[in-house]
């Protein structure tokens, strides 16, 4: 592993911090000067300044985010000026747990912890997500029926799913899948366009916060991922 991202991983600095204390020569493995692109390997022994550095205890970090529409997750400022990551401004490296497209908006998670995530997304794990969604015509006893026992998408077939009727062009549902742009495909199979979408609960993690705002998850919530 490459000194910059070893670094990086263990909570000292950011990689691009790491390479200027390399480049700055305050940087030693087995008390030889570390060069960038110097590689290291268990047992080296690393010092800042003179100074052995130990890894540091990573603080797992899981937010819950109202999304609003337009707001892409994604963590590229480069490619999407309206990313998740700059419009929250969180003072340390998260990513978001999953996507959530640019014209819906809800509940969406942000940790720095990657292994939250399988636990999170898998669809094996049946982690219930609930949307409420609007269309653009009135839902019929067919739709409902149809939508809740799986229609094809992207080459498979939907999960069976929960689906409840709440009036006469709104419904909620409930997936343990995610695949990519999954309710609108669904909809869109049975000739429906969605007006609105709204995600409004991950597990017992329900929206809760208003639009643009985030919140740290409660130990319980914690320990619902974690079972």
């Amino acid at each position: 592993m490459r000194i910059n991202k070893y670094l990086s991983q263990i909570g000292i600095c950011s990689r691009r911090e790491a390479d200027k204390l390399v480049d700055s020569r305050r940087v030693k493995v087995n008390n030889e000067i570390a060069i960038l692109g110097t590689k290291i390997k268990e047992g080296d022994k690393i010092t800042i300044d003179n100074k052995l550095i130990k890894p540091q205890k990573k603080k797992t970090i899981l937010i819950a985010f109202y999304k609003p529409r337009g707001i892409v997750c994604t963590t590229n400022s480069l490619i999407e000026k309206n990313n998740i990551i700059d419009y929250i401004n969180f003072p340390e490296r998260i990513f978001p747990v999953g996507r959530l497209d640019k014209l819906s908006e809800g509940l969406i998670l942000l940790t720095n912890e990657g292994s939250l995530v399988n636990k999170i997304l898998r669809s094996r794990n049946n982690k219930e997500k609930e949307y409420l969604v609007e269309v653009n015509k009135n839902i019929t006893p067919d739709f409902i029926r149809q939508m809740s026992n799986g229609i094809p998408v992207l080459n498979t077939v939907t999960k069976n799913c929960k689906l409840v009727k709440v009036s006469s062009t709104t419904f909620k549902i409930i997936l343990t899948q995610g695949l990519n742009r999954q309710i609108r495909r669904m909809c869109e199979f049975l000739g429906y366009k969605v007006v609105s979408l709204k995600r409004i609960r991950i597990m017992n993690i329900k929206l809760d916060v208003e639009i643009g705002k985030w919140r740290h998850l409660s130990s319980h919530e914690l320990n619902s991922i974690n079972n």
